[in-house]
């Protein structure tokens, strides 16, 4: 499927939210600003009437979780499509269904699928007025997880400029590292290692404006914020490494971090495997905003949707 990463801008405004790659850096900003007003003040945005959908064709916890969430803090429905019992199971498209939720008077569309590009077909295919955002796609981006994680780096860090970052795991299955990488270049951090096996790196990595390490301890050397990835062991059509070896390799564990900064931070999208790609010790420890994440992104995603509401008049 050929993705339009340039669908989301209209008229200078975000209609929708679905990609990094090509968004310019004061939209990211607006995010960041907007995001940072929300968190902690329980009385910011009354989007009554506003109905939010969410299509879910993979599994979620966080995401799904914190975008009911976000809904809810700014006042909107939220309907959760039950996909397994939907009437995609009896054949109907996906367009149809669209098109069938958007007659019941819906304003957006939170979609996660399989396949990379599913939420720019939507966005294509949808009225005017309708918005919608990429809770992922496939092995392409993740757009919101990204703004939630240079949220993150920025009320840790406060700022991007003389930061260096390493992000370490499947990088070649990872949606998340796509749109981190994007972002991180985007808002100017001084340097971005990424660190794995070479059967885990992109052939194309060259074009990212990244530094690949094999070793770990070279990768992680005095970072600011190392991010771990969880094994995409869904998308890997063969058995490309051996669990044992990949924790021995790349696990983060308390002997490892030293070698990063003591102000290090240590981030994770989740799920996280324990004993896999992280240590309980470090996951759970002093330098983890792993946690942090996940609250942030509710602030984060309530700002992403206010946006697109204000952008797209009923």
């Amino acid at each position: 499927m050929k993705i339009n990463h340039n669908i989301q801008l209209i008229d200078g405004k975000l209609k929708h939210f679905l990609n990094i790659n090509n968004l310019p850096k004061s939209y990211i900003e607006d995010i960041i600003h907007r995001a940072e007003k929300f968190h902690g003040n329980s009385n910011v945005a009354n989007y009554k009437g506003r109905v939010v959908a969410s299509l879910f064709f993979e599994p979620s916890t966080r995401t799904k979780t914190t975008f009911e969430l976000a809904t809810k803090k700014i006042l909107s429905d939220f309907i959760n499509i039950d996909i397994a019992n939907s009437s995609t199971s009896k054949g109907e498209s996906i367009i149809d269904m669209i098109k069938t939720i958007e007659a019941m008077n819906c304003n957006m569309f939170v979609v996660r699928h399989s396949v990379p590009g599913t939420a720019h077909y939507i966005a294509e295919s949808v009225s005017s007025n309708i918005a919608v955002i990429n809770a992922g796609d496939g092995s392409n981006e993740h757009p919101t997880q990204a703004m939630l994680d240079m949220f993150t780096i920025k009320k840790h860090k406060g700022s991007f400029e003389n930061l260096k970052v390493s992000i370490v795991g499947d990088i070649l299955h990872s949606r998340v590292a796509k749109s981190l990488i994007y972002s991180l270049n985007t808002l100017g951090a001084k340097q971005i290692n990424i660190v794995g096996p070479e059967k885990l790196i992109p052939d194309n990595y060259a074009e990212w404006d990244v530094e690949y390490f094999r070793d770990m301890n070279e990768g992680i050397e005095q970072s600011d914020v190392i991010i771990m990835l969880r094994l995409q062991k869904e998308r890997m059509h063969d058995a490309l490494i051996s669990l044992d070896s990949y924790y021995e390799e790349y696990g983060l564990n308390q002997t490892r971090i030293l070698q990063a900064k003591k102000d290090v931070i240590v981030m994770h999208p989740g799920p996280i495997n324990r004993g896999i790609e992280i240590e309980s010790s470090v996951a759970d420890g002093p330098n983890s905003v792993i946690l942090n994440q996940v609250s942030y992104g509710i602030s984060v995603r309530m700002a992403i949707m206010s946006i697109l509401f204000d952008n797209n008049e009923l």
